[in-house]
């Protein structure tokens, strides 16, 4: 395949034309009222952008066994009887990572009547997660782990994080997809009608 010279005529044209299309552009006024928000605040904020899905409504909760560190196992039918909201998150996606202080309160906040159920899909299970949590230090979050991806691939939403309610006879209610703040009003009205409050 032949090469095209910088000094060839089509280049210099492309060049110029790129060039003239890029400098023309002004930055438009800004008209709307700058933020009081923190850098951090306002990152934070960006990175919650998960979208509520319902699609899904009413499936049952797969079929699938994790493990967690020490080797313990859960079948994810044997949940039955208590509503569940089940995060499928990595330590390698700062969304996910932003979350689970969130999720671990959001955890301690419903204890009895929600289980929160956080399922790490890296690939090193154990040897990824188990420092996160102890670095970490979650009070209610258990380090679930899956990492033939299983859980993740079942809900083909392709995005982690990836959260879904489940109703006590393990029906789908809702699922998150992305990041969401665990800890605003929006979250206790999501969760209203499954938990009865």
């Amino acid at each position: 395949m032949p090469l095209i010279s910088v000094r060839s005529p089509q280049m210099v044209v492309l060049v110029a034309a790129l060039a003239a299309a890029g400098c023309d552009k002004q930055p438009a006024p800004d008209s709307q009222p700058q933020s009081s928000a923190t850098p951090a605040e306002s990152a934070a904020k960006n990175e919650f952008n998960g979208t509520l899905d319902i699609a899904n409504r009413g499936k049952a909760m797969p079929d699938f066994t994790v493990t967690d560190p020490s080797g313990k196992t859960l079948k994810l039918t044997d949940l039955k009887g208590t509503p569940v909201l089940l995060n499928v998150w990595a330590t390698w996606c700062g969304p996910c990572k932003l979350e689970m202080p969130q999720l671990d309160k959001l955890a301690a906040d419903n204890a009895g009547t929600l289980r929160v159920l956080t399922v790490s899909q890296d690939i090193d299970g154990a040897a990824k997660v188990a420092p996160y949590y102890a670095e970490n230090k979650f009070a209610k979050l258990e380090p679930w782990l899956d990492p033939e991806n299983n859980v993740g691939f079942f809900y083909e939403t392709g995005m982690l994080p990836t959260t879904v309610l489940y109703d006590a006879q393990g029906k789908e209610v809702w699922r998150m997809i992305g990041a969401h703040d665990w800890s605003g009003p929006r979250t206790a009205a999501m969760l209203a009608e499954t938990l009865g409050k």
